[in-house]
């Protein structure tokens, strides 16, 4: 009797063995900033390095979506490596209005920390890009801080040149995570993460690589200049919208790789590396000019660089990848206009027209504390003085934004709405998904497609809005554990969190929304 069930045991743990994919040694997390799915297809035929594997190699899905509104940088790269929504996450922009402050913060600002590797500024009424940063913002765990409870042994790194970038999509428990300063054209992190930056990022620094650029040729392109503006502070300000600021970012991941051991070890470990020059071009040219393209060729040929050097020190047996943007991007209004396509700037200033509204409406007052983005923070203080209800509040300016067609204000959110969650709606659900009560504008609002605030002198389009411009992205996993072949049903970019914990064997991350990918999984 005892051998028969031993028999048993033997036989079932060797099923469900076989039903374990492999595990990775090590994780990279490749993350490009502003790449829609459509970049795949259209330029597919210029791809011939890291790009091209994944496609032909990977586990590819061609129709994955971001299903919240805001679709910007920040949210982007907590949603990858968390598999959480902006409402529990807390990040529900790259900029918000702390009310208890009253001021504006980014989502990594932390002035409890210094910034190591560059001077710390002064503390200003604003948070700026500059200024010390740390996860602390983050109120869930990522795939990285998992790992790290399961083994302390494991290192998690993140690379970028937004601090955004590379403090997100690491995490809380990361090992380090570096960014680019553009004032001194060095790579910086935070006290957070240690007093001084590890040597390999030091010797990195020393080789001054930014200042061989700032006299280089964009070849195609000689028109685009990299030198500062005169008078400008930042020297390196325009370095980030540039071809070599991504072969930047890939070098000190090399650098990362070699100097930290990493996948070379008794111990999983992971890398989160987002390609932030894709986006700071997109945004000053729009997605259909012959510049981002350029981008795209470069970044499959860096890709293709980065996963021979793994494939050199851990093995491609032993490396895991997974690719995803952060968001896509809108047409730019001009190229919609010459192909007779609905879109532009809006030309009404919109907050003025609310404050407008409001005083006409409930006498005069200081109704406004601040505006971001589409994101309006009513002044709580003089509502309560004045005892207004803030339903008749509402309905003012839905009316009076609706009014004004030059406005192209296709809905009006409250917080009431959007605190209770909207069904049966797919831009209600996705408004509310990006919704949290205690970080989100009292008034949030959502232009008609393809139309969009001015935007500075230098850029020409941007991203925020739940239409499918903005929301469909790649997603392919590639390596260790994974089952090759194209799927064209329709996931969800919280889908890359859970999936990534089920192959590293590791919990999943505590506010993830996503699914295990099972269908992508290869036995071992």
């Amino acid at each position: 009797m005892m051998g028969r069930r031993l028999w048993i045991a033997l036989v079932l743990a060797s099923t469900l063995g076989a039903q374990v994919p492999r595990k990775p040694k090590l994780v990279v997390a490749v993350v490009v900033d502003q790449f829609r799915y459509d970049y795949l297809t259209r330029f597919r035929a210029d791809y011939h390095g890291g790009l091209d594997r994944m496609l032909r190699q990977g586990a590819v899905f061609t129709n994955a979506h971001y299903v919240q509104a805001p679709t910007v940088t920040a949210v982007g790269h907590s949603i990858i490596m968390t598999g959480a929504m902006p409402s529990v996450s807390g990040i529900v922009g790259n900029t918000w209005l702390d009310r208890n402050s009253g001021k504006h913060v980014t989502s990594v600002c932390d002035w409890d920390y210094q910034v190591v590797g560059a001077a710390t500024p002064e503390q200003g009424k604003r948070c700026d890009d500059a200024d010390p940063a740390s996860p602390k913002r983050l109120l869930v765990s990522t795939v990285g801080d998992e790992l790290r409870n399961r083994d302390e042994r494991s290192k998690v790194f993140g690379i970028s040149l937004k601090a955004r970038s590379a403090i997100l999509p690491s995490g809380h428990r990361a090992n380090g995570a570096f960014w680019f300063d553009d004032k001194t054209g060095v790579f910086v992190s935070s006290t957070y993460y240690g007093e001084q930056l590890p040597l390999w990022v030091r010797e990195f620094n020393q080789r001054k690589l930014p200042d061989q650029f700032l006299n280089a040729n964009w070849k195609g392109f000689e028109s685009w200049n990299f030198h500062p503006d005169p008078g400008s502070l930042r020297p390196y300000e325009k370095l980030p919208a540039s071809p070599w600021a991504n072969e930047l970012l890939e070098g000190l991941a090399e650098k990362a790789i070699d100097a930290e051991k990493l996948g070379q070890r008794d111990a999983t470990d992971l890398l989160t590396l987002s390609f932030s020059a894709n986006d700071y071009v997109g945004h000053q040219t729009g997605p259909d000019t012959p510049e981002v393209r350029d981008m795209a060729i470069r970044t499959d040929q860096l890709l293709g660089k980065l996963m021979d050097l793994v494939a050199e020190r851990v093995g491609a047996e032993n490396a895991l990848f997974v690719l995803s943007a952060d968001h896509g991007v809108a047409p730019a209004p001009e190229t919609e206009q010459q192909r007779k396509m609905p879109g532009g700037y809006i030309s009404v200033d919109v907050e003025d027209l609310v404050r407008t509204t409001l005083v006409r409406s409930f006498g005069p007052g200081d109704y406004i504390q601040g505006v971001v983005d589409n994101a309006i923070y009513l002044n709580h203080k003089t509502l309560d003085d004045k005892k207004i209800d803030v339903t008749p509040l509402y309905r003012a300016v839905s009316e009076a934004l609706f009014r004004v067609p030059q406005a192209h204000v296709a809905r009006v959110f409250t917080k009431e709405q959007l605190s209770g969650g909207l069904a049966g709606d797919p831009i209600g659900r996705a408004m509310s998904n990006g919704f949290n009560p205690a970080r989100s504008g009292d008034i949030l609002l959502l232009f008609e497609p393809y139309f969009m605030p001015k935007q500075r002198p230098s850029a020409k389009t941007t991203h925020f809005t739940p239409y499918n411009y903005d929301t469909h992205v790649p997603v392919i996993f590639f390596g260790a554990g994974v089952k090759a072949g194209w799927r064209q049903e329709k996931i969800e970019v919280n889908d890359i969190a859970p999936t990534l914990a089920a192959l590293m064997d590791v919990e999943t991350p505590s506010g993830a929304f996503g699914r295990v990918l099972t269908e992508i999984l290869a036995a071992q």
